[in-house]
């Protein structure tokens, strides 16, 4: 370990290359503390402690939200684009050609994604403008009260500037991308979270070890700490769980050794939940945008009843979701039916199993496997802060960090590992060779 540390910190580009994603991220945070202008951010901050969504947003733009802040979305319109994107390429055939048209399909895609990422976050800001402002004046400064008359273009203008700086978020990730370390979007996503965690930690000591401290207080306190250095461990050994299954080639020798193909546990990572909490969220945020409370409307009870993630029918929803989603997008990611074409074109198969068809479906039960125990830990995770927010009573705004948001973290961290091992060990052998 010694040496690899040793090995990274004598390469000049990578130590360069390191400096510079530091650089980026640090940016990236200063702007999460300017505000939108015209935005009293005590009432926002009052009003977001009672929303589990908006706490979990807050959490992925690195507390920007918060502050409410000219970076409020963060990097989260791109990633959701970037989904959209990826499922429409199996609706439109343009976007599948693209897809398969190598470097110059990619750019199309990658624009049309930029294009379809500023509307998502022009609406997204709308809409999180319109549920937080629950009477005409609730998160405008006082002065504003005198202009009710164009309220609703002072709406428009904050929400372009909060579109603005998911622009400017986005062009930062390039950058790391291009010039830094790792993906510039999940950097970023996982610095924000990195960032909230001693703000998590310091609300708990707050809650047991202030005022109200005792000795039952204590030992709930290093509980939580347990469970959470339980749950690192267990998504670093999930995360990096893979099923090989082996494959030979027909023109290869007897003795010679064969191949395989690597099957992650969880292929879907975490757009199962992404996409589960956004489905659930929508309507909640449409009804905050009409105003509707759910104790004078029945209409905004029931939605409350079903699409919550505080109530038994809500939860019970999201949990099918995110099953429903890890399928989906497992068998998205990989794709048993193309697997065996390209094995049969190599000349290759899975022993005991004839190619084509028979492989197809040897494949289908395999991913369908892998895939159900995926879902379930996937699941567990989703579940973990809801269960624990509930057994202690803590708020939202506590436990901010839950078990998706360590996937996200832990996936990052190994991916840039990765890619600083392999660029130290390609410049060793370019040094061996010259």
């Amino acid at each position: 370990m010694l040496n690899k540390a040793k090995l990274i910190l004598g390469n000049r580009e990578i130590v360069l290359k390191l400096l510079i994603t530091f650089a980026l991220l640090l940016v990236f945070k200063a702007g999460t503390y300017i505000p939108v202008p015209l935005i009293e951010i005590s009432k926002v901050q009052s009003i977001l402690s009672g929303n589990d969504f908006l706490t979990v947003l807050n959490a992925f733009s690195g507390g920007g939200l918060s502050n409410f802040s000219i970076l409020a979305l963060g990097i989260s319109p791109y990633i959701t684009s970037s989904i959209v994107i990826q499922m429409m390429q199996m609706i439109i055939p343009k976007f599948k050609e693209w897809g398969e048209s190598g470097e110059v399909g990619k750019q199309k895609l990658n624009r049309v994604t930029r294009y379809v990422t500023i509307v998502i976050s022009l609406i997204q800001a709308l809409l999180i403008l319109f549920s937080l402002n629950e009477n005409p004046v609730s998160i405008f400064v006082n002065s504003l009260i005198e202009y009710k008359d164009i309220y609703w273009l002072i709406f428009i203008y904050m929400a372009i500037v909060i579109t603005a700086g998911s622009a400017f978020t986005m062009w930062l990730a390039d950058l790391i991308t291009r010039h830094g370390i790792g993906n510039g979007s999940s950097m970023i996503i996982a610095a924000g979270i990195i960032s909230t965690i001693p703000t998590m930690f310091a609300t708990l000591a707050d809650t047991y070890l202030g005022a109200n401290f005792t000795v039952g207080n204590l030992f709930l306190y290093v509980l939580v700490i347990f469970l959470y250095v339980a749950m690192i461990v267990g998504v670093v050994f999930f995360e990096g769980a893979v099923r090989k299954i082996p494959v030979q080639y027909a023109n290869r020798q007897a003795g010679q050794q064969g191949s395989d193909i690597p099957i992650k546990l969880n292929s879907a990572s975490v757009i199962p939940v992404i996409f589960a909490s956004t489905i659930l969220s929508i309507p909640l945020t449409i009804i905050g945008a009409l105003g509707l409370q759910t104790s004078s409307s029945n209409t905004a009870y029931w939605f409350d009843q079903i699409f919550s993630t505080s109530q038994p029918i809500g939860i019970a929803l999201y949990g099918i979701l995110i099953i429903f989603f890890s399928f989906f997008y497992s068998f998205m990611q990989v794709d048993p039916e193309r697997i065996a074409e390209n094995l049969d074109k190599q000349g290759a198969y899975i022993p005991g199993y004839r190619p084509g068809e028979d492989t197809k479906n040897q494949l289908s039960k395999m991913l369908f496997r892998i895939t159900l125990i995926g879902s379930v830990y996937l699941l567990i995770l989703a579940m973990v802060p809801i269960v624990v927010t509930k057994a202690f009573g803590f708020t939202s705004s506590a436990i901010q960090i839950g078990g998706t948001s360590l996937i996200i973290i832990v996936g990052v961290a190994i991916e840039t590992f990765r890619q600083i091992e392999t660029a130290s060990e390609t410049k060793d052998y370019k040094g061996f060779l010259d």
